[in-house]
């Protein structure tokens, strides 16, 4: 836990949840874990976590492998990806919210350069016309 007293500047990894009731200036990396952004808490960083739960302020993006929830006393300033979101009646926020749970697998097959490959067998069949009218 960051207690309210504490100021972190920089880099926050770790393998195991985190609460934030201090500050933290930088970035939070805990992708398979819980972060919890107190009611004291000011956060001016990109998190990703598998769970993010916003009680205090938050400027920066965040990215939840699982959910991210934006209590009703929760002020976020920026963008979020996760395919779970709450936004809690009374919270504040301003951004964009990315739930395509699928984004991942959309990108992954992108192997659609199987179309190109079709405009050139067109052209093909063109070809025996010209056999055609030269037989």
């Amino acid at each position: 836990m960051i207690g309210p007293s504490i100021k972190i500047k920089g880099e926050v990894t770790g393998d195991e949840d985190l609460v934030i009731r201090g500050s933290v200036d930088g970035t939070i990396d805990l992708s398979s874990h819980e972060v919890t952004v107190g009611e004291s808490g000011k956060v001016k960083a990109d998190i990703k976590a598998r769970t993010v739960i916003i009680n205090g302020e938050v400027t920066g993006d965040i990215t939840g492998g699982e959910k991210v929830i934006i209590a009703k006393t929760g002020h976020v300033r920026g963008n979020i990806i996760a395919p779970r979101m709450t936004l809690e009646d009374g919270a504040v926020f301003k951004g964009s919210i990315d739930m395509d749970p699928g984004e991942k697998a959309v990108v992954k097959p992108a192997a659609t350069p199987a179309p190109a490959p079709k405009p050139a067998a067109a052209p093909a069949s063109n070809a025996p016309n010209l056999d055609l009218k030269s037989g």
